[in-house]
């Protein structure tokens, strides 16, 4: 099925990147398949690490080398110049919508080592690439996770072939290869989630805050982990994550809300909901976009179904608060499903972030679910063991 999506992108896309994209992963993706019927011992393991080349390693190899990437890596980029430059991230007066920085100013530091490299060695400046931050904030991140949730009891060896099948997996090697910038965003809310499951409420408030300086989608999740440690943890553990969430967040942004306030509300908050000067191209046929696009009314009813999405979000979330892992992601994937599916402007590709917290959310917590077979048959072995005493066999 990877393969037969993949192909597709050749055919029906008319963006550069993902073409390149969808023409490798296909082969990676069948080769992996062919890995898998022949060789039957190591079939699965060498079938992930085909995919992953074919998928990740060469596009993104290619893709970086050629300069081809989606608009929002140049825009990071940029980002990451002008807050060297002036100290925030927006351009006073764009004049084009690729000049529109829809990021909160957390996203210029993807763009910082391209801005350190800029008038560098030819070479050198490969490594300015956003997308190779990204990835390595992504990777790092989920690695983190795994072992706040005690991941290394995994049997030897699975751990890293099950991350190495989610990475070489379509819902993250596209994005990986063509932009990343969403990326860490996803990674930052996995570990923030492994944190506040494992009653690390300053940890968790840290990531968050992080990821909340990232874009502005990511506060949802300060309701699910603040809904998560209240029910770990206590009301307290709660409050204390959500302080410095929301402290780390405002530290953040503050220095670009004092430099540049109307940059700032225009880019950020008023473009990506159909509202600024210039007009986004996340047009995809979502509910949210359909409604927007009947005019003034339509937009209102948008807005106003979202509002009623998260206030259900919100309700749920008090009535019956995650008590793990699995339900609180399963709970965030709801409310951005929602967000996603109802702003007055949107792509399909967003809706890549709550599949993917869902799925790694499952693979997280296996390890941890159930004992395996081996340890449950020592441990009843022992407990009907009979004691001896003294001299008796």
């Amino acid at each position: 099925m990877a393969a037969v999506w993949a192909a597709a992108f050749p055919v029906v896309s008319s963006l550069g990147p993902h073409r390149v994209w969808g023409a490798s992963a296909c082969v990676g993706y069948l080769c992996a398949a062919v890995a898998v019927l022949s060789w039957r011992s190591l079939g699965r393991a060498v079938s992930v690490w085909i995919a992953g080349i074919g998928a990740v390693l060469v596009p993104l190899v290619v893709l970086v080398l050629t300069g081809g990437a989606q608009s929002e890596v140049g825009v990071v980029e940029r980002a990451g110049l002008l807050t060297v430059r002036q100290g925030t991230p927006y351009l006073a007066d764009p004049q084009a919508v690729v000049e529109v920085t829809p990021y909160l100013p957390g996203m210029a530091l993807f763009g910082l080592p391209g801005a350190v490299v800029a008038d560098g060695w030819e070479p050198l400046r490969y490594l300015g690439d956003a997308r190779l931050w990204c990835a390595a904030a992504f990777l790092g991140c989920l690695w983190a996770a795994g072992r706040v949730l005690g991941a290394r009891a995994r049997p030897r060896g699975t751990g890293q072939l099950v991350g190495a099948a989610l990475i070489a997996s379509p819902v993250v090697a596209l994005p990986l290869a063509v932009s990343g910038v969403d990326l860490p965003l996803t990674g930052l809310l996995c570990l923030a989630l492994a944190l506040a499951a494992r009653h690390r409420p300053v940890a968790a408030g840290l990531a968050l805050a992080l990821a909340c300086s990232l874009k502005w989608t990511a506060w949802p999740a300060l309701a699910v982990v603040a809904a998560l440690l209240a029910h770990r943890a206590g009301f307290g553990a709660a409050l204390r994550g959500t302080g410095v969430a929301v402290a780390g967040t405002v530290l953040a942004v503050l220095p670009s809300a004092l430099l540049a306030p109307g940059p700032l509300v225009e880019q950020v908050f008023a473009f990506p909901t159909g509202r600024g000067e210039w007009e986004t191209p996340a047009a995809s046929p979502l509910p949210g976009r359909l409604l927007a696009d009947l005019g003034p009314f339509g937009w209102y009813a948008a807005m106003t179904l979202l509002a009623a999405g998260g206030v259900a979000v919100a309700v749920s979330l008090w009535v019956r608060p995650p008590a793990g892992l699995v339900p609180a992601a399963d709970r965030l994937a709801v409310g951005l499903c929602t967000a996603f599916l109802l702003a007055p402007a949107g792509r399909f590709g967003y809706l890549a972030l709550p599949v993917l917290l869902s799925v790694w959310a499952r693979l997280a917590e296996a390890p941890s679910r159930v004992a395996p077979a081996r340890s449950r048959v020592v441990a009843a072995g022992s407990a009907a063991r009979p004691v001896l005493v003294g001299g008796d066999r």
